[in-house]
């Protein structure tokens, strides 16, 4: 990751802590799906004449420049339908789910992805992201990790391409609606939130990435290093920041009595005795540290204002960042693995009921001008 704007370092160090952390939570997650950051939906998101596309790596067409999407904003693209649909990639068939806005546009997209153990479905229900945003105009592509894994392959980590994947999915939605090409954005829980961080670096998507089935290394996608915002619930401190990533607004929420990623750092899944073993092999920085660590990449001054907008939630902010860049942390105390705001999930600890994360998203994203 940061080939292209902060060189093979800055890509090295995030291979190997991506593989390591995310082999082992993968690795710890076959042991079940109890520390899941998302409540199992009975009733998911489908559509039964859902949509089914084909985009193997090989056959993908060149992005538009930046602005709208001029295919779809055209019209005559390939008809989008909310809810399921199927994509054919890397020789594999993957499964995401969309909301779509009214109007013609051009929309701005949203991505939200899922934590480990996951999926699509589980992920709409508990962030509402996909829901709240199409009511202000998103497209929310909400995508699941590849059948037989419990999360996502990091850029740059062995796996399935996921990064060329969430890529096909986008050159799909700008063929068939008129989007806002400078108005990407993505947000994740746990380690979809680590997921989602890795995408604000750009990428030349050419090594350590394999697909079983596919052949030949992979092209450029136009996700990684284009997103205008992330926010990152529950996992901003799982993947390191790149040297000189482009220009983000950046958001952060973490709860101090989080003990599957902790606020404080050190071991996930503390309290997880079948896990131990496996977590011990990862060390994570404390939160507070990463997102000082993603100011100063974004250039952004080195003292942070402090406030607290709500009774249990402190709000540390950098402005003055390079290009309009912005980071926000929240911090809530006493909250566990859990969205602000969402629905309760007890085996994940208690959940921040002093600010609504999918609010403050909408509103941050919805102030970010374009990329």
């Amino acid at each position: 990751m940061g080939t292209e704007r902060g060189g093979r370092t800055g890509q090295r160090r995030t291979l190997l802590c991506g593989a390591l952390l995310c082999g082992v939570l993968l690795a710890a997650g076959c042991t079940g799906h109890d520390d899941r950051p998302a409540p199992r939906s009975s009733s998911p998101t489908a559509s039964p004449a859902s949509p089914t596309l084909s985009a193997e790596r090989d056959g993908r067409t060149g992005s538009p420049d930046r602005g709208v999407s001029a295919a779809g904003c055209a019209g005559g693209g390939p008809a989008l339908r909310e809810g399921r649909g199927t994509i054919r990639y890397g020789g594999l068939e993957r499964v995401y789910l969309l909301a779509l806005p009214r109007g013609r546009g051009p929309h701005p997209v949203l991505f939200d992805l899922h934590g480990l153990g996951s999926n699509a479905a589980d992920q709409a229900a508990y962030s509402r992201l996909p829901r709240r945003g199409a009511e202000r105009g998103y497209i929310g592509i909400t995508p699941q990790a590849a059948q037989g894994r419990l999360g996502w392959t990091l850029p740059h980590a062995y796996g399935p391409d996921d990064t060329g994947f969430l890529g096909a999915l986008l050159e799909r939605v700008e063929r068939g609606a008129c989007v806002d090409r400078g108005r990407v954005f993505a947000a994740g829980m746990s380690f979809g939130a680590g997921m989602s961080t890795a995408l604000i670096c750009a990428t030349d998507n050419t090594t350590g990435s394999t697909t079983s089935g596919a052949t030949g290394s992979t092209t450029g996608d136009p996700v990684a290093g284009r997103l205008a915002g992330v926010a990152a619930v529950a996992g901003l401190n799982i993947v390191p920041p790149c040297e000189n990533p482009a220009p983000v607004t950046l958001l952060a929420f973490h709860g101090t009595a989080d003990t599957i990623v902790p606020y404080r750092g050190g071991h996930p899944f503390q309290n997880s005795h079948r896990r131990r073993a496996l977590a011990r092999l990862v060390t994570l920085p404390p939160v507070e540290q990463s997102a000082r660590a993603w100011a100063k990449a974004l250039g952004c001054g080195a003292q942070d204002d402090v406030s607290a907008p709500a009774g249990t939630v402190r709000l540390d902010r950098w402005t003055g960042c390079r290009g309009g860049a912005s980071v926000r942390l929240y911090t809530l105390r006493g909250a566990g693995h859990t969205w602000p705001g969402a629905i309760g999930v007890p085996r994940l600890g208690p959940t921040g009921r002093d600010l609504d994360a999918t609010e403050v998203i909408l509103d941050a994203f919805d102030a970010t001008p374009p990329r």
